[in-house]
């Protein structure tokens, strides 16, 4: 009975925390910060309340009645110790205070719950990350640590803004988490099944149309949630079985799921918010930053196209039956409108030179809006309190890995890791930009694997960008370049978040899912490299041109092609091995920034299919 009970108090307070959180980030978008040290307080203790209140977040059993009873004893333990931190604070803006070796226990006591709290939400590998942080700050130097006294990691991490509380929690809870909600809302209302429905009526005439479908949809739709593993869960189940259906393989199918909604963070103008966080790390303007992204999502959304295209001709799918096709009706077209008015409100608000945080609010009180009118089912309270929860949920559960990875932040900061590193990375690089760019590629990957794609950028920004800006990349490309590699990190085996969220409802083992969403997203391995060795395609870097707009733009269209042909082994019919390694080779050179090397590389794949073209014919001829 005790357990039962305990259960529904749980269940309620979690429900309550994220309504609460919800409301809070629209107060604040709206409004403003009125104190920073209240709005980043407040919300990283709902987030920890949350936390321990919400068992069936994980997606695990209750567990034990002894377990339920001590979250809810740590719940009013991490209260008394963020109290005690407002406190603290509060006395250090008008005089010096000494902090007391108690208030440095409690401090390292904090820490420990928001590591527990990041695994049981982001499992092992993020766990890792921050004790090897704690681990390599208390090391002595002679071991090569940081050889930093704990009770001045607890003051400079814990009672200061340049650890938990740092930039990424006040950014996160000033900018981001509104939209969250916006995301929400209209997820609630109904507006995402509408996109899904337009992208199947948009793609259906296509052989392979359904896998088409995902494509579009999730790159929709990615705008919308800006999180890889709920686009997958959210779209898959309708786009997974009818790619299946129509004569894919299952793994194929997760695949292509898995690679579209990872996408879904590189879509511009929301980039699952990730372009807030960079706009405050670099000093580039948030609108100027989506006009960087631009052209890099819709290559590597048009390269999953070509893959898709490409394997249906292959295996011979053909275009679903008419009768089968999704209809756009008009009603369709006027309650999408529910989306695009959103979006067009952002872009329309920063170009005012207005905030990102403006920006936000109103775009989520014009979906409000919106939806009441168009979506009869969104009228009811019932739905408003639905998108609140929702969004405090996943607003909570992303303010506890940023508060992880501020402490992260701040052991490098402290131990100056970074610039390190960055050192270590050029000087065995000897100065070579490919083989740093390689190194940190890796190192972004690494990093990335099973953190979310807020988490994983912050962290390699931090470490490794002074490695790129060091060799003389600009500065969007740089943080770009890693953008893309710690969204990409989703797909990538062993951890491959999206791809193993997609395995099951494709009936696929997760880690065939994988390999077959980086063969899709391969391309994407390729795009970060464009910005740092043809910029001109971000369109914002000094000394960009059309020349050099268009000739990256048909380089790396070129380039797909030879690696898309080359992946999937098929051109007209199948391709040697030998045929497919010279398509491979030839397409990675087409993007060298030595010319002769990529205008010889080009001409080699254009002669290659004007030489299947011409073969295909003949047979076609002679079978005549």
């Amino acid at each position: 009975m005790f357990r039962d009970r305990l259960i529904t108090v749980l269940d309620w307070a979690s429900a309550a925390l994220a309504a609460f959180m919800s409301a809070f980030a629209i107060y604040v978008a709206a409004f403003g910060v009125f104190d920073n040290v209240i709005v980043s307080g407040l919300t990283v203790l709902i987030a920890l309340l949350y936390g321990f209140a919400s068992w069936r977040a994980t997606g695990a059993s209750p567990g034990p009645t002894w377990l339920l009873a001590s979250h809810a004893v740590l719940a009013l333990v991490i209260t008394a110790l963020l109290y005690e931190w407002a406190e603290l604070m509060f006395e250090q803006e008008f005089l010096f205070v000494t902090i007391s070796f108690a208030q440095d226990l409690f401090a390292w006591l904090s820490f420990l719950l928001i590591a527990y709290l990041t695994w049981r939400f982001f499992g092992m590998p993020m766990l890792l990350v921050i004790v090897f942080a704690g681990i390599y700050v208390l090391a002595p130097s002679a071991l090569g640590g940081g050889g930093e006294h704990w009770t001045r990691v607890a003051e400079n991490l814990w009672f200061s803004t340049d650890g938990v509380f740092g930039r990424p929690v006040e950014v996160v809870g000033r900018i981001v988490l509104i939209y969250v909600v916006l995301g929400a809302v209209l997820q609630a209302a109904g507006a995402g099944e509408v996109l899904l429905k337009i992208a199947f009526a948009a793609t259906g005439r296509l052989a392979g149309g359904p896998a088409h479908a995902a494509v579009v949809g999730s790159a929709l739709f990615g705008t919308m949630s800006g999180a890889a593993v709920a686009n997958v869960v959210s779209t898959g189940v309708f786009t997974i079985p009818v790619i299946k259906r129509v004569g894919f393989s299952p793994r194929f199918a997760g695949g292509v799921e898995a690679a579209a909604s990872t996408g879904g963070q590189i879509m511009p103008p929301v980039m699952g918010a990730v372009a807030f966080l960079m706009s405050d790390i670099t000093g580039i303007s948030y609108l100027q930053i989506i006009v960087a992204a631009a052209i890099p999502a819709l290559m590597y959304y048009g390269s999953l196209f070509a893959f898709v295209s490409l394997e249906a001709r292959r295996k011979g799918i053909r275009p679903l039956p008419r009768s089968e096709r999704a209809r756009i009706t008009r009603d369709d077209m006027i309650k999408s409108l529910a989306f695009w008015a959103p979006l067009a409100v952002i872009v329309a608000v920063l170009v005012t030179g207005r905030t990102a945080q403006n920006a936000g609010a109103y775009a989520t009180a014009t979906a409000f809006v919106a939806c009441l009118i168009l979506f009869p089912q969104f009228r009811h309270p019932r739905k408003w309190l639905e998108a609140l929860i929702d969004a405090g949920r996943s607003s909570a559960v992303l303010m506890i890995v940023v508060a992880g990875i501020g402490f992260v932040i701040g052991v490098v900061n402290m131990t100056g890791i970074g610039i390190s590193f960055a050192e270590g990375v050029l000087a065995y690089s000897r100065s070579s930009l490919s083989l740093a760019l390689v190194m940190v590629m890796l190192a972004s990957l690494f990093l990335g694997m099973g953190v979310p794609t807020g988490a994983a950028y912050l962290i390699t920004a931090i470490v490794l960008g002074p490695a790129i800006s060091g060799l003389g990349v600009p500065i969007v490309a740089a943080h770009l370049f890693m953008l893309y590699f710690a969204v990409l990190s989703s797909v990538t085996p062993p951890v491959a978040l999206s791809a193993f969220a997609a395995a099951p409802i494709a009936g696929a083992k997760p880690m065939e899912t994988g390999w077959a969403a980086v063969r899709l997203a391969a391309p994407g391995f390729i795009i970060p490299f464009l910005f740092v060795y043809h910029p001109d395609v971000l369109l914002i870097v000094e000394g960009a041109t059309i020349t050099g707009v268009l000739w990256a733009c048909g380089a790396f269209a070129i380039s797909t092609w030879g690696l898309v042909t080359g992946l999937v082994g098929w051109e007209g019919n199948v391709l040697a091995m030998w045929q497919r390694a010279i398509r491979l080779a030839a397409g990675v050179a087409v993007l060298s920034v030595d010319m002769p090397v990529a205008v010889t590389a080009a001409l080699i794949l254009v002669a290659l299919t004007l030489q299947r073209r011409l073969m295909s014919r003949s047979a076609e001829a002679l079978h005549d």
